[in-house]
């Protein structure tokens, strides 16, 4: 098959590629737009591969769209491109609904158009697998309830509320179009090569470099921790597996408040790391509570039963050793996050990839 991976170089996109590339005989065809959050580093290990290519296209230019989707003639889209910073959302709330809404609809439409000319075989097994959150579904009561296929809508941030528009239109263009499609919505994504913005690589790379670790109001926020590998092994088994207008939830069996995970990364680090900076005497130290975010969910869980029972998937890390290999990759991998602390990945992006 050949894969069409929207947002490719970012987090969760260059972990389905890898996955893809490393453990099947399938062709990849990435595509993304390189904003901040789009590193093409994330992809050295495969960029050499001739089953691999790159095309730098933004999801919202519809002559791109038609041009690439022409080119490479695509078995299956695996649409991930979005901004998926709350905080960044809260501050600039535009280019989330521009990306994740407008650029979702023009996306739909470039692929609806390709899959109209396709010959019957090739159209009937082709998919359109579009990959979202967890956070759609707001705020869960109590310590009990969890996140069904089934739970309404009621996102509480701008990010949430554009991602839950795209799912929203996918799911319309199945509908009203017959474009067969299929919706994933996961809990929080962590492991091996995240943007350091996000919590656990923010509070991992502060710690070992003695800076405050931000923790958002008292700290109790509960999530659900997925693995960013169990994660990319889910969405291949979805999108190879899965069935046409089905939903999907993805999550990691892991509910973990927030002040628990930078409490746990700090005691990795005083195993892995125990020659502090100056004037730290332990990690736990450094942890600095700050004003709440705006609208800020307590908790979020996820029950994945439905993918488990259907298509016989289930996350291989628990928190406990997904945290640890996550530890250690960033110790392990300075040359990767401090090019993107400086900036310089961003400056030597054009001409990589195949």
């Amino acid at each position: 098959m050949k894969f069409f991976i929207t947002g490719g170089a970012g987090f969760i996109g260059s972990a389905v590629i890898r996955h893809i590339i490393e453990n099947t005989q399938h062709t990849v065809v990435n595509l993304d737009k390189l904003t901040y959050a789009g590193n093409l580093e994330s992809l050295n290990r495969v960029s050499a591969d001739p089953r691999y290519f790159f095309e730098q296209v933004d999801i919202c230019d519809k002559v791109e769209l038609t041009r690439v989707l022409s080119h490479y003639q695509p078995d299956a889209v695996m649409h991930l491109a979005a901004e998926s910073h709350v905080d960044r959302s809260i501050d600039g709330p535009a280019a989330f609904i521009e990306t994740n809404v407008v650029g979702t609809y023009t996306l739909l439409e470039a692929v609806r158009a390709y899959w109209n000319d396709l010959e019957p075989k090739k159209k009937t097994s082709f998919r359109f697998h579009h990959i979202s959150t967890d956070e759609v579904y707001g705020d869960l009561e109590g310590t009990e309830a969890l996140f069904t296929e089934k739970t309404s809508y009621e996102p509480s941030s701008p990010y949430s509320a554009s991602k839950a528009s795209s799912d929203h239109l996918v799911r319309a263009w199945l509908r009203t179009y017959g474009l067969p499609t299929i919706v994933t919505n996961c809990s929080n994504n962590y492991g091996p090569y995240h943007f350091p913005e996000k919590l656990i690589p923010l509070v991992i790379l502060n710690a070992i470099d003695g800076k405050p670790l931000p923790v958002y109001g008292d700290g109790m926020q509960i999530r659900d921790w997925l693995y960013v590998e169990d994660h990319a092994r889910a969405l291949y088994k979805v999108v190879t597996e899965g069935e046409v207008g089905e939903t999907y939830n993805i999550g990691g069996h892991n509910e973990k408040a927030n002040i628990e995970v930078v409490k746990t990364i700090c005691s990795l680090l005083e195993e892995l790391v125990p020659n502090k900076p100056e004037g730290v005497s332990q990690y736990q130290d450094l942890i600095t509570y700050v004003t709440d975010r705006p609208g800020h969910d307590v908790r979020y869980a996820i029950d994945a039963s439905k993918i488990e029972r259907e298509l016989g998937w289930t996350p291989e890390e628990s928190f406990e050793t997904g945290i640890r290999k996550t530890v250690e990759w960033y110790l392990s991998n300075k040359q990767w996050w401090s090019r993107v602390l400086d900036g310089s990945y961003s400056m030597e992006r054009l001409g990589q990839g195949s």
